[in-house]
Order: C-alpha cells, then sequence, then structure tokens
C-alpha cells in the first residue's frame, strides 16, 4: 500500500481546465487498480477564476443568477459530477483536489471526509478559529446551533472503485458577496464566511497552504 502523498500547486486555472487534468490522474489510479497495480496519491491545491458549480444531486433554483447577471461579475456556472449542491469558487480560496486511492489508506469514504474535515478544523486551530461539523451536512462550520452558524469550507466528493476525485473549497481571503447570489450548498438559513472576516485581515496564501498540507498529511499518516 503505498501512503506517499505528492502534492502539487496548480495556481490559479479555470475550473473545466483543472477538472480535466483531475480526471486525467483519477482515470490513471482506476486503470492501475484494475491491472493489480500500485496507485499514487496527489494532493493538489489551487485557485480558480469566478465560478459556480452545481453538484450531481443540486438544484439549479439554486443559482440566483440568469447567464447575463452571471456574465456581469464575470463569472461561470457548469455542471460538475461531485456529490452536494451549487457552490462558489473563486480568488482567494484554497480549493482542494486529493486524489486518493482509499485503499491505500484503509479508509470508507465517510472516514476520508472526516478526516479532510478535520484536517481543516486543525489548520483554522493554528489560527485561533474555533470550527466544527454540522450534523446532516458535510464541510466545515463555525457558531454550530447559534442563530449565526456559517460555512467555512464546502466539501464535494466524487468516488469510484475507492479513488476519490474533486474535493474542498476553503474561504480565506475570498470576497464573499459572491455567496449572496447563491443559497450555498442549497441552504437558505445559514451563513458563509472566510479566515479574513473572521481574522479581520488578510491570510498569507502561501503560509496557509504550507499548515493545511501539513495536516492533511498528518491525517492520512496515521
Amino acid at each position: 500500500m503505498n501512503r506517499m502523498i505528492e502534492y502539487q500547486d496548480w495556481g490559479l486555472v479555470e475550473y473545466n481546465e483543472a477538472w480535466a487534468k483531475q480526471e486525467s490522474l483519477f482515470s490513471t489510479s482506476i486503470e492501475k487498480k484494475m491491472q493489480g497495480l500500485p496507485t499514487d496519491n496527489y494532493l493538489v491545491f489551487c485557485e480558480h477564476p469566478h465560478v459556480y458549480t452545481l453538484g450531481k444531486s443540486g438544484d439549479e433554483q439554486n443559482m440566483l443568477l440568469n447567464m447575463i447577471q452571471l456574465q456581469a461579475k464575470h463569472a461561470t456556472f457548469v455542471h460538475s459530477n461531485r456529490g452536494g449542491d451549487i457552490t462558489y469558487h473563486g480568488p482567494g480560496q484554497v480549493v482542494g483536489y486529493p486524489i486518493f486511492d482509499l485503499a491505500n489508506f484503509e479508509l470508507g469514504l465517510k472516514q476520508y471526509i472526516f478526516r479532510i474535515e478535520e484536517a481543516i478544523i486543525q489548520t483554522l486551530s493554528l489560527y485561533r478559529i474555533p470550527s466544527t461539523r454540522l450534523e446532516g451536512s458535510t464541510g466545515v462550520w463555525l457558531d454550530v446551533g447559534e442563530p449565526v452558524c456559517r460555512k467555512i469550507c464546502a466539501i464535494g466528493v466524487r468516488s469510484s472503485r475507492y479513488v476519490t476525485m474533486h474535493g474542498f473549497a476553503l474561504n480565506v481571503n475570498t470576497q464573499l458577496e459572491y455567496f449572496s447570489y447563491i443559497n450555498p450548498c442549497g441552504f437558505i438559513d445559514k451563513g458563509v464566511t472566510s479566515m479574513e472576516k473572521e481574522l479581520g485581515g488578510k491570510v498569507d496564501m502561501d503560509e496557509l497552504k504550507v499548515r493545511l498540507r501539513e495536516c492533511i498529511e498528518e491525517q492520512f499518516s496515521r
């Protein structure tokens, strides 16, 4: 079992281009599995230009803008094959795509998502931002159970033969007004936040990526 994780930073990349690159790594891993060959594990970080993505089970009614309004906001809209509803990606957000063979880590999908959430919770704790899970929903949240409950990280995953793709989006220095044009993840009664908003200032993205990567590697080295 190969538990090594190869890290790649794709920088600012169009959503569809990143999706195609993911699919290539994902397909290669599945082909190797079917041939009984060892598989690799990739952790990709990137940022996307303004884009809204709708998961397989999502409702288009949660997109509150029409195409002309989207263009005016310099945003695009993509139907994705990940799980989950609608979400926003944009500059100032760390999007993580772990393309892992879960058999290498002896994990099921629920355990995998739990560990990704845990890595993000641990990363936020390094910045003194207390966070947790919300029962019945994936992702990482602040002030659960309070009227001001708000989401700081969305998670939407696809898996086949225990190989994963897609992943998470952590709001770091994100332009939060873009979330006001959707019902994020289908919720109409929950807010969205970012590290910048919680801390009252910009976060160093390079430093954040190092810390986040270390927390993820720690979770999956156990």
